[in-house]
C-alpha cells in the first residue's frame, strides 16, 4: 500500500467520524438534551422540573411516570401497584420484527410491565389513586395490558373511596392487537363511569402527546379538564384535517392553548404549579375546603371555589 492510498484511506475514516449520525440510543444516553437555544444539561433542566427555563419557551419535556410522580407526590412519597398483565401478542403479530420483540425491547428501555403504572399517594392529606402513561413504552399506546392496569386503578380508588387522577399521553390505541386494543376505549370509558356512580372525582391532566382512541376516550372524560402548555391535544393529524375540510386550520391548532379556547380544557397548569392546583380542585370536589362547608351554600360557593380555582 503506497502513501497516497493510506492517506485517501485515513481521510475517508475521519470524513466518517465527522458525519456519522448520534443513535437514538446515544442521544438518551447523553448528559444533554436540545430545546429552543440548542444544547442543555439535562441535570438544569431537571432541576426546572424537565421545563425549558427560558420564559419566552417554556416547553415542558416529556417526563417519565416516576419523575411525574416524584414532582406530584414528592421523591418516592408513593406506592407502585404491580398491575395484571395479560398473554403477550394474543394475535401473533409480526411486522418488520414481532410484536413479542418490540414488548421486550419496550421493557428492557423503560423498565415497566406495560405502559401505564399505577399509584396511590397523598396530597395534603387527601389519598390519590393515578395512572400515568409513557411516551417510550411504544408510544404510550394502549393495549390490554394498559387497560389491565387503567381498570386497576379505578377498582383501586372505587374499594379505597379516592378521586382518581390521569396523565393521558399517548398516540392511540395499539393496532398489534387489533380490537382488543380497540376494546379499551370501552373498558376504560364504563370504568370511569362506575367511579363516577360512587360519586369519586376523575381528573385528567392531558399531556405532550394525546391523540386519537386516547383522546377519544378517557382523556375527554374528566370532571375536570387540566392540561399543560403547549400540549399536542388531537383525534386525527392537522394535515389529515385540513386535507379533509379543505381549509387552512387555525393558527395553534390541536395545541392546549386553542382547546381552552374552544372549551374543551378547563385549565392550563405549569408543571410547578401542578400539586398545589389538584389540592385546592379536591379540597372543593371532596368538599374539604371551608369555603363550602355550609349545605345552605353549597351550590352556589362550590361554583364560585371553582372558579376562582381556575384563575
Amino acid at each position: 500500500m503506497n502513501w497516497i492510498t493510506k492517506i485517501i484511506k485515513a481521510g475517508e475514516k475521519i470524513k466518517s467520524a465527522l458525519h456519522k449520525r448520534a443513535t437514538k440510543e446515544d442521544i438518551a444516553n447523553s448528559d444533554w438534551t436540545s430545546c429552543c437555544k440548542g444544547p442543555i444539561l439535562k441535570k438544569d433542566l431537571q432541576r426546572n422540573l424537565w421545563v425549558c427555563p427560558e420564559l419566552e419557551c417554556n416547553k415542558h419535556h416529556r417526563i417519565k411516570p416516576k419523575q411525574r410522580f416524584d414532582i406530584l407526590f414528592g421523591e418516592k412519597n408513593y406506592e407502585i401497584f404491580k398491575t395484571p398483565i395479560p398473554k403477550d401478542d394474543p394475535l401473533s403479530w409480526t411486522d418488520s420484527k414481532s410484536y413479542k420483540d418490540r414488548l421486550k425491547s419496550a421493557r428492557k428501555k423503560t423498565g415497566m410491565d406495560c405502559g401505564m403504572m399505577v399509584v396511590c399517594g397523598t396530597i395534603n392529606d387527601i389519598k390519590i389513586t393515578a395512572v400515568a402513561s409513557d411516551f417510550d413504552f411504544l408510544g404510550a399506546s394502549m393495549a390490554a395490558a394498559e387497560g389491565e392496569a387503567f381498570l386497576y386503578g379505578i377498582q383501586h380508588a372505587i374499594e379505597n373511596k379516592t378521586p382518581f387522577l390521569c396523565f393521558s399521553a399517548g398516540g392511540g390505541m395499539r393496532m398489534m392487537e387489533s380490537l382488543i386494543s380497540l376494546s379499551q376505549m370501552t373498558r376504560t370509558t364504563l370504568a370511569i363511569n362506575e367511579l363516577k356512580k360512587n360519586n369519586l372525582p376523575y381528573i385528567v391532566c392531558i399531556t405532550d402527546p394525546t391523540a386519537g382512541g386516547i383522546t377519544a376516550s378517557y382523556a375527554m372524560l374528566g370532571d375536570i379538564h387540566i392540561a399543560e402548555p403547549g400540549a399536542l391535544i388531537a383525534f386525527a393529524g392537522a394535515r389529515v384535517i385540513q386535507g379533509t375540510v379543505k381549509e387552512e386550520l387555525p393558527e395553534g391548532f390541536q395545541k392546549s392553548e386553542y382547546l381552552e379556547k374552544t372549551g374543551f380544557v378547563d385549565l392550563i397548569v405549569e408543571r410547578k404549579d401542578l400539586s398545589e392546583k389538584i389540592r385546592t380542585l379536591l379540597s372543593i370536589l371532596l368538599k374539604k375546603n371551608s369555603v363550602i362547608n355550609s349545605e345552605e351554600y353549597e351550590t352556589s360557593e362550590d361554583s364560585q371555589s371553582l372558579t376562582k380555582a381556575a384563575s
